[in-house]
């Protein structure tokens, strides 16, 4: 059996191989490192994927959130409404343009951004709602967007775990995730579904006049070179990654199929443990990638599954073991313990399996067993 990783993207590379060396091969021979024409035509090829008019590749994923924020025009002191059971760096950009990040429980099925959650935190102040795709479901958009309507406020898709999904509406209409809020953001961090051999992340909106501001913040605020015509910063993806991600584009839908598949035999072979809350796929099978798969583990020892797994060379991950409300950076004498009830669950009931799409059966089979050995 092939050693079981976390995500294994040593035999990823192997299937890619060819076609990244030669694309590299000529961006080093081209010396054209950044904006490139890989750049261009991977920007090209991700707005035909997505769906949308406008792509605005940038340095990280972070920055991707950054930007989006900046480009809006949010003042300091706004309030964004965001998830309190997410990765940090959602919350952590809202506080570096001095913005007021308001953090919301989840829905515990879902694991996303309880949309009455979000109602009940709206103020005067309330500029922006944004809804993180968590471990590649897509949030309740429809309800999202409704609210964003009614109150007139921005929506800022964080998909950097998301990239792929497909959102149907009510009316049956299909959008990828990033596509469907005012402007959306993804990473390209190597272990997210589309990810390069570096940093890299990506801005989508389908608005002409924010996407122009965009692409002048990412560039030193500048349309003209040495004209600097709006506050900017220096966040550009490099033309080398551009290359490895143009390759793994053309294979994301096989990625994703191959993630779902992954986690419907997990699925097949724990769901039936008395303390094992396997995840639920809200909608249909489009609407789930898999970025993590993600059991609850319930009146069970979480943490010494952990040490089991690992003691018998199975990686897995804890995310996330803290609430952001409860992070020494964004500790606030304003919320109250009882609005967090299901974050302050999930946070000792989750585990993370690996996930990546060359898992296997043998290798699945493996890590049920070890877990199932260690309930019992």
């Amino acid at each position: 059996m092939r050693k079981i990783q976390m995500v294994d993207l040593q035999s990823q590379y192997a299937f890619i191989r060819p076609q990244v060396e030669a694309g590299m091969e000529q961006v080093l021979s081209s010396a054209q490192f950044i904006n490139g024409p890989a750049v261009k035509s991977f920007q090209s090829n991700l707005e035909d994927y997505i769906g949308v008019k406008h792509v605005i590749p940038c340095a990280n994923g972070t920055d991707a959130l950054q930007v989006a924020m900046m480009g809006l025009g949010l003042e300091p002191g706004d309030e964004v409404i965001t998830a309190d059971f997410t990765f940090a760096a959602t919350v952590e950009v809202i506080a570096l343009l001095g913005l007021k990040p308001v953090l919301v429980d989840v829905d515990p099925v879902s694991f996303n951004i309880y949309p009455s959650a979000i109602e009940r935190a709206i103020t005067p102040k309330t500029k922006a709602i944004v809804p993180v795709h968590l471990f590649g479901q897509v949030a309740d958009m429809d309800a999202i967007m409704a609210i964003s309507e009614k109150h007139n406020l921005y929506v800022i898709e964080d998909n950097a775990q998301g990239i792929g999904a497909t959102h149907t509406d009510a009316n049956g209409n299909t959008t990828k995730t990033g596509g469907i809020g005012h402007v959306g953001s993804t990473s390209f961090f190597p272990s997210k579904n589309l990810g390069c051999y570096g940093d890299g992340g990506a801005i989508f909106t389908n608005d002409d006049e924010l996407a122009h501001t965009l692409r002048g913040i990412v560039n030193h605020g500048m349309y003209e070179r040495y004209h600097h015509d709006v506050v900017g910063v220096n966040s550009r993806l490099d033309s080398l990654q551009a290359v490895v991600l143009n390759e793994k584009l053309k294979l994301l839908d096989y990625y994703n199929e191959c993630r779902k598949w992954a986690a419907i035999r997990y699925s097949q072979l724990l769901s039936d443990h008395d303390n094992i809350i396997t995840p639920k796929v809200i909608r249909n099978c489009d609407s789930h990638v898999f970025h993590q798969y993600t059991l609850r583990l319930v009146n069970s020892d979480r943490d010494g599954l952990v040490q089991h797994l690992q003691s018998n060379g199975i990686p897995c991950g804890v995310y996330y073991p803290i609430p952001l409300h409860a992070q020494k950076a964004y500790q606030s004498d304003k919320y109250d313990e009882a609005n967090f009830a299901v974050t302050n669950q999930l946070v000792k009931e989750v585990i993370s399996l690996p996930m990546h799409s060359e898992l296997d059966e043998e290798q699945i089979q493996t890590i049920c067993r070890a877990v199932l050995d260690f309930l019992g």
